[in-house]
């Protein structure tokens, strides 16, 4: 096929993990078929290989051992994630961040002063998403000169093993809406996460797909980072465009 000549000029891959490698779930979730042999024979080609994931639910060890679990051979070092990414920012910028994450994620913050904060972090926080927390988060952002929201992501909903979910993005623009600020999005779409992952490839972008099941996310992020994109028809994609 003449269209796909650019292809052999690919030398790596970024791939979503939930949607694309398992659908997530109360009980660990489940890989989905043909995952764990496709990322064998991408690595058997000689493709380079990292996971572009937004997952906010765990530390990446915890994640990569629940991967492996799966029978995915992959290491913490392939695996780009929002938080160490979020630590980095925060660092820069002598930020003190009011935490509405998961539990599971709250070790990634182990090195970060949280005293007086200065900011909020909000990831992908579950059964932690209560009025009470989001109010807590909406009232120390209200008081501040400079309020600063950093989200760990800005996904609508994602896919787990027994329904759709709402995303770290509903109560992000929640928040927005209340306080009447923007959020600085760490994670997918934003084109500074893509070139960290990028980097942590060590592929150019004219060199790299992004495989993914969000349009917006996956696919719209990395094009805007110069990358070639395709959607995979699992995890949450639907026929529907206005659905995604």
């Amino acid at each position: 096929m003449a269209g796909w000549g650019w292809a052999r000029a690919v030398r790596g891959l970024l791939l979503d993990v939930s949607g694309v490698l398992y659908d997530s779930g109360a009980d660990g979730g489940v890989p989905i078929a043909g995952s764990a042999e496709a990322v064998r024979r991408i690595k058997a080609s000689g493709l380079k290989l990292q996971l572009c994931t937004n997952e906010t639910q765990a530390t990446r060890e915890n994640f990569v051992r629940k991967l492996r679990a799966m029978g995915f051979d992959v290491s913490v070092a392939e695996v780009t994630a929002p938080a160490p990414a979020a630590c980095r920012l925060l660092k820069e910028r002598g930020l003190r961040p009011h935490l509405l994450v998961h539990d599971d994620l709250i070790p990634e913050f182990a090195e970060i002063d949280k005293t007086n904060p200065n900011c909020v972090v909000l990831g992908d926080a579950a059964e932690n998403f209560t009025y009470a927390n989001l109010n807590k988060a909406f009232q120390l952002l209200i008081e501040m000169e400079k309020p600063v929201l950093i989200s760990l992501g800005k996904g609508r909903y994602y896919k787990e093993t027994d329904g759709l979910k709402l995303d770290v993005g509903a109560y992000m623009k929640a928040l927005e809406y209340a306080c009447d600020i923007q959020a600085e999005v760490v994670g997918k779409p934003a084109k500074r996460f893509f070139e960290s992952a990028l980097a942590e490839l060590g592929v150019p972008p004219e060199q790299a797909i992004m495989i993914g099941d969000d349009i917006v996310s996956d696919v719209g992020g990395a094009q805007q980072c110069g990358m070639r994109a395709l959607q995979v028809r699992t995890g949450k994609y639907r026929q529907q465009p206005s659905l995604v």
